[in-house]
């Protein structure tokens, strides 16, 4: 079995699909055979998955074992409506058995299967499901790719405390972007004084990959 590492986020747009990008070239970069899996993505118009296509296309260039996979392939489950898998399906109960075999075979091709998830922790799937079971199901540990704007104190805590109650192992990365320069100031001092470690997407990615491995 390839080790199974869980992107997610504090919410929806805080760079999942960017940190995966660059978890992937880490690990390939360690000559480490990468694989990615969106188990769901929303958003999908004519068939067109924004996030699948660019993790598909980067992961090409560094594993040639994923030169004949295709989108579908690694994006087993798409809707239209960009919304909640609840409400883009019309609440379809979530196909487990399509998400399993999907894993199955992508994991044949890697040594590590980085898994991009579809928003925040608790995004609905179906009656039954939230995104952070799937984290769960698949057996993965989990990046918690939080933000460095005002409220992140609140939403890295809280999303923390989501996987820690799970019992999912886990490392949390923030990603600060060039309007969130007041981190430093704002936010940044609770950090460090209760001890938590601030490892950033853009400065830390070798090391939160390392991380994730010994996981």
């Amino acid at each position: 079995m390839a080790k199974r590492i869980f992107v997610t986020a504090t919410n929806t747009d805080i760079g999942k699909t960017y940190t995966t990008k660059l978890l992937l070239q880490s690990f390939a970069a360690r000559g480490l055979r990468v694989g990615v899996m969106k188990p769901i993505e929303t958003g999908v118009v004519n068939g067109f998955c924004p996030d699948g296509s660019v993790l598909l296309h980067v992961t090409q260039q560094l594993n040639p074992a994923f030169l004949h996979v295709t989108v579908e392939d690694i994006v087993p489950i798409s809707y239209e409506l960009p919304a909640a898998p609840f409400v883009a399906s019309n609440n379809k109960p979530l196909d487990l058995d399509t998400l399993h075999g999907t894993l199955q075979k992508l994991e044949k091709l890697c040594d590590v299967l980085i898994i991009e998830g579809a928003g925040g922790l608790y995004v609905p799937l179906d009656e039954k499901y939230m995104m952070i079971d799937l984290i769960s199901e698949f057996q993965a540990s989990a990046l918690l790719v939080t933000h460095c704007s005002l409220g992140c104190i609140n939403d890295t805590l809280l999303s923390k405390k989501a996987l820690e109650d799970r019992n999912i192992p886990h490392i949390v990365g923030f990603n600060c972007k060039k309007e969130d320069g007041d981190f430093l100031h704002v936010s940044q001092p609770y950090f460090d004084k209760s001890g938590f470690e601030v490892l950033k997407i853009d400065d830390n990615i070798d090391t939160l990959s390392q991380l994730l491995y010994n996981l």
